[in-house]
């Protein structure tokens, strides 16, 4: 699986501490940046990394600035991504269970390290159930984003 990582300055240490997890896991991992704890904007890394889930050349996203607000809020108006900002494994779980989510957002001053490497091997390994009445609710919120265009 090829996985899409951005970050802010702010998300900076815990994004480089997920790149080695999953690369030490057998991940594939495709950086956007930032590399840098100089002072920039999320929203420049997120666009790039959500256009790269969308068009399917990553299958799975992780993003990080210091909260995991603004980085989630950018990576869901990118039409096709549906980013769930997650602070324990349940809501990782249940996101990708329910939601069929491709991105998860971290808040780097949020999670500690080994939370969020928690966080991040439930959502990567966290099928989506295909129940029908989840699909039903993917399906409105496609609508929706359609509509809206995102």
């Amino acid at each position: 699986m090829k996985i899409a990582l951005c970050c802010d300055h702010g998300g900076l240490t815990l994004k480089n501490a997920v790149m080695k997890y999953l690369a030490d896991s057998g991940y594939e991992t495709v950086d956007f940046g930032t590399t840098s704890y100089d002072s920039c904007d999320y929203p420049d890394f997120a666009l790039k990394a959500a256009e790269a889930v969308a068009s399917g050349q990553c299958e799975r996203g992780i993003f990080v600035c210091t909260t995991g607000i603004g980085i989630s809020i950018v990576a869901n108006k990118v039409k096709g991504v549906r980013c769930a900002l997650c602070t324990d494994t349940l809501c990782a779980r249940m996101t990708r269970e329910h939601n069929d989510a491709n991105v998860l957002a971290l808040g780097g001053g949020i999670v500690g390290v080994n939370l969020a490497l928690d966080i991040v091997n439930t959502f990567l390994t966290t099928p989506f159930s295909n129940e029908e009445k989840h699909r039903r609710r993917i399906a409105k919120i496609s609508a929706i984003e359609e509509k809206y265009g995102k």
